[in-house]
């Protein structure tokens, strides 16, 4: 399944916010930090790339075991993002600011992810 189809490890109700870059300076994306409908991990990537996939499966395992909702997002799918993140992909963000790019360290993912929203 590509990126269109892949949404949250935990439902969450109603539609989800998909990140838009505010500033490259402060490099956080709008949407609140983990509220009931946000997911606190959001993961930018495309199709065919293989450093997505690897980023997807650290974000899947960490966010299964911690009981964190994530969300993945195309940046094909949005010309701004496409515009600032397409040499950086995939990109994280955890809590509505910029965590990782290229790849995911899942003990710095865990331990974001440990501190409140």
């Amino acid at each position: 399944m590509g990126l269109r189809g892949r949404f949250v490890v935990q439902p969450t109700r109603g539609a989800v916010s998909v990140p838009t870059v505010v500033l490259m300076t402060n490099e956080q994306p709008t949407g609140g930090a983990g509220g009931p409908r946000t997911p606190r991990v959001v993961l930018l990537g495309r199709d065919g790339c293989h450093l997505c996939d690897e980023a997807r499966v650290v974000v899947e395992r960490v966010t299964g075991e911690l009981g964190v909702a994530w969300q993945e997002q195309s940046v094909d799918d949005d010309p701004e993002l496409l515009r600032r993140y397409a040499e950086q992909i995939p990109v994280t963000f955890v809590d509505g600011r910029r965590h990782d790019f290229w790849r995911v360290d899942e003990a710095r993912l865990r331990a974001a992810l440990r501190r409140p929203a």
